[in-house]
């Protein structure tokens, strides 16, 4: 299925009402495109009882294997003049398209939004979406409101002025009557590249924002030590937790956030990657640059990607203040042997890690969006942040396109495996190499659903 978003497009709601986060591309227009079924936590009256309807994160966690993946395919930045589209990638071994993108169906778009980023349907049967910016690319943190069957804009979810300064990602907690926003850059910033000056001169995000969910406004802003540029955001997925991680790209640090006894918000660092201190890169010092996080249904695993350094990483979170590494594989990235980077010193390898060859093509980029199914058995992985960062950072990604992998995860032990025989290649797309973001289910999945 292809969804035609125009040049500049970024995450929408699924056809299904399963909804995107990832790395907008720009300021588009939204236009409704199916009736949506109801996540796996939803208990709106409109959407009656459509949907898997799982009472749990547990009892999802025992819900069918995954047949088919949404993928939001990007061509801005990539020389290719065409629109961007989401891809649906046939994920069932048993079926003959395994493996393969399905041919494509057009969707058009009606109304003016600016830089919008991640969706989640909300227990009223709305859709709300945080937004990067307004539509001149300055920062905005505000929400959109949207009717959940019709899909029209209902207006803002936040008070008549009261935006965050800045924007990207967000998840809440209705028991506890909060949601906590990140922030990355406004769109003027990031939308061409990255500038290290820019951080320097304070323009990339460090804050995160908690507001209160029945009264739509901000009560207080988390100041993040060793916590630049917080992006991806998750709550525990048991609807008691008072407590979350968000993943802090620049600083490559995993923030735990938690309630206190007497109501606030406190934040504290539980994982640092350390940087490698290099020869032929932009800097003396290549962060890992954490992009994505997600939980497992049980909350017993954390995973996240370190973009540049090229590893995936699985984290035994059962205590959230101590997690332990228990599993990493490394899949592409900026330091492996034969490139241009030369390690100097590494706090973690003894060695660069080989090229990632998989069915014959050597895979460009480093793993970015994840996604784990609902059992917590298989982990599927893109290779694009967004595209002027895959422009400056993985030249290759622009001419070969990205590409979707599995792995396989011990949920036992701990431990992550390469499946060599799964191998989506984006690069062979009829208009040209496209670029892959940020993985959904129709049904439902680790870093969509919010149990209420």
């Amino acid at each position: 299925m292809r969804l035609d978003w125009g040049r500049r497009p970024a995450a929408l709601p699924w056809p299904t009402g399963m909804y995107a986060a990832g790395c907008g591309e720009g300021a588009f227009t939204l236009q409704s495109v199916a009736q949506p079924m109801c996540p796996i936590a939803s208990t709106a009256t409109k959407c009656g009882n459509c949907g898997p309807g799982y009472s749990t994160p547990l009892e999802a966690m025992k819900g069918p294997r995954e047949e088919i993946i949404y993928l939001p395919c990007i061509y801005r930045n990539t020389g290719t003049e065409a629109p961007d589209y989401l891809a649906t990638v046939d994920v069932d071994p048993k079926s003959p398209q395994y493996c393969q993108v399905i041919e494509p169906k057009d969707i058009h778009a009606k109304c003016e939004l600016a830089f919008l980023h991640t969706s989640h349907c909300l227990a009223s049967g709305e859709v709300m979406i945080s937004s990067l910016g307004d539509l001149k690319g300055n920062g905005k943190g505000g929400f959109v409101l949207l009717d959940g069957e019709t899909f029209e804009v209902k207006g803002t979810w936040e008070r008549p002025g009261g935006a965050a300064p800045l924007g990207y990602d967000f998840w809440y907690q209705p028991r506890h009557n909060v949601m906590i926003s990140t922030e990355w850059a406004a769109p003027n910033v990031l939308r061409d590249g990255f500038n290290p000056a820019d951080v320097e001169a304070g323009l990339y995000g460090s804050h995160l924002y908690v507001w209160d969910w029945q009264r739509h406004e901000i009560v207080q802003t988390l100041s993040l030590k060793d916590g630049l540029i917080p992006l991806e955001i998750r709550f525990l997925h048991n609807p008691d937790a008072a407590q979350g991680f968000v993943g802090c790209a620049l600083s490559s640090t995993i923030q735990r956030f938690y309630k206190n006894e007497g109501g606030t918000w406190s934040v504290e660092k539980v994982i640092q990657v350390p940087p490698k201190k290099v020869k032929g890169w932009l800097l003396p010092e290549m962060p890992g640059l954490i992009t994505d996080i997600l939980l497992s249904l049980d909350d017993r695993f954390l995973y996240f990607s370190n973009w540049l350094h090229g590893d995936l990483r699985q984290y035994d979170v059962s205590d959230p203040q101590r997690p332990r590494l228990t599993g990493q594989l490394f899949l592409g990235g900026s330091i492996v042997k034969g490139g241009p980077v030369q390690v100097l010193e590494d706090q973690e390898l003894k060695s660069q890690p080989e090229p990632l060859v998989v069915k014959g093509k050597r895979v460009a980029g480093g793993p970015q969006m994840i996604q784990l199914s609902l059992d917590g058995k298989r982990l599927y992985v893109t290779t694009s942040l967004y595209s002027a960062w895959d422009k400056q950072f993985y030249p290759d990604l622009i001419r070969e396109g990205s590409v979707m992998l599995q792995v396989d995860v011990d949920t036992v032990k701990g431990g992550l495996k390469l499946n060599p025989n799964f191998l989506v290649d984006f690069g062979k797309e009829p208009l040209g190499p496209a670029l892959a973001h940020e993985l959904r289910y129709p049904g439902g999945d680790c870093s969509s659903d919010i149990w209420i």
